[in-house]
């Protein structure tokens, strides 16, 4: 939260500069409610017929929006018919067009933790006949992901691919080119020159990060910082798991195949635990993909970025997680999805230096309230 920035940046300290406001979550996403409200007053403002527009705003969508299925149920009514929904939560590809989300992840986080004794021991005394709670663990994740490559290896975790979706990486992946996977701050390699991703392909690259299943280590326990570090044979470890999902991969089902997979048959009979997290009522959150366009609305988003932008409109899946989107398809199933948002390269949401790109902002605003002015 607080460590990475630049010396003169905070996370509570707003600073506009070159077009850019930084400061925790500008991006992610609280300009969204203002955006929302000024498309509206703008349309009204200048006399511009609009449909019935009506807003839900929840706060707590970083931990799971666990209050907004009841919400829905209880405001059903009230909402009607709903026939467009405009989330602003999303990402860009680049500042220079409209971009429409097409898809988004599940995700499935929790606690892997290995207990191998009660207290710590000399490492001296024990290591060797002692197996290390570390050792164990690594283990127990290559159950799960291939170390070399990062794919994950059972085959529940992943889908297939909708054709539609792999021919608009293709399209994406011609815009976007190796900026793609340049625009992150790499590391100085071993040889002087910046570390490498996954893949130089934009194609796979975007499939990567988009359709396909990856985990990551988002914290640790167990571990003393080095300076406490020492010749102790630690009694347990444990890591945080993010387990990105596919987007037509249940989350609940995934999270139970893992905990299963994890803590089935523990090397040397040691105690391992999966815990997840869970949202939603279900123990992993489910991903989305968005309903084919009705003619409208992509007639609709190519004029607004085509006004706004100079350009047309792109398309491009996301590799997070918003738990409410699959909430309102389930909830909405007839309606069409304009699931957008200012968070393009370097924006940095979660991370040190996150920034709102002011100007994108503002034609995105722009953008959604033509697009809400031609709804029939």
């Amino acid at each position: 939260e607080f460590s990475g920035w630049r010396s003169d940046l905070g996370p509570w300290t707003p600073k506009y500069e070159n077009g850019l406001l930084y400061g925790r979550g500008g991006a992610d996403d609280g300009y969204a409610i203002y955006a929302s409200l000024t498309a509206l007053m703008a349309l009204d403002a200048q006399g511009i017929a609009r449909p019935r527009c009506v807003g839900l705003i929840e706060t707590c969508e970083e931990s799971g929006s666990y209050d907004l299925p009841a919400y829905i149920e209880a405001l059903q009514p009230r909402l009607g018919n709903v026939s467009l929904v405009v989330c602003l939560d999303s990402g860009a590809g680049n500042y220079d067009q409209l971009w429409l989300t097409t898809s988004l992840r599940g995700n499935v986080t929790g606690t892997l933790k290995v207990e191998i004794l009660t207290e710590g021991i000399h490492s001296g005394d024990a290591s060797g006949l002692v197996p290390s709670s570390f050792r164990i663990l690594r283990q127990v994740l290559d159950r799960l992901e291939d170390g070399k490559t990062g794919r994950l290896l059972p085959e529940g975790f992943h889908c297939h691919v909708p054709a539609d979706r792999v021919e608009q990486a293709r399209a994406t992946a011609a815009i976007l080119g190796d900026e793609l996977w340049k625009r992150y701050p790499w590391a100085c390699g071993a040889d002087g020159t910046p570390a490498l991703p996954t893949t130089t392909d934009p194609v796979e690259g975007l499939l990567n990060r988009t359709w396909r299943p990856t985990l990551s280590v988002t914290g640790v326990d167990g571990l003393p910082e080095l300076k406490n570090a020492g010749n102790v044979l630690r009694p347990f470890t444990a890591f945080k798991l993010s387990l990105r999902l596919p987007p037509l991969v249940d989350g609940n089902e995934a999270a139970l195949k893992l905990k299963a997979l994890l803590e089935d048959n523990a090397p040397y009979n040691a105690k391992v635990t999966f815990q997840p997290d869970g949202r939603f009522g279900a123990y992993g959150a489910s991903g989305w993909n968005a309903p084919a366009l009705a003619p409208w609305l992509g007639d609709a988003l190519n004029a607004a970025s085509q006004a706004h932008f100079g350009a047309p409109v792109a398309f491009i899946g996301q590799g997070g997680t918003i738990p409410l989107m699959s909430q309102l398809q389930q909830g909405f199933p007839a309606a069409q999805m304009m699931v957008c948002g200012v968070l393009g390269p370097k924006s940095n949401a979660h991370g040190p230096n996150e920034f709102l790109h002011v100007p994108y902002g503002k034609r995105l605003t722009a953008a959604v309230a033509q697009v809400i002015a031609a709804h029939p």
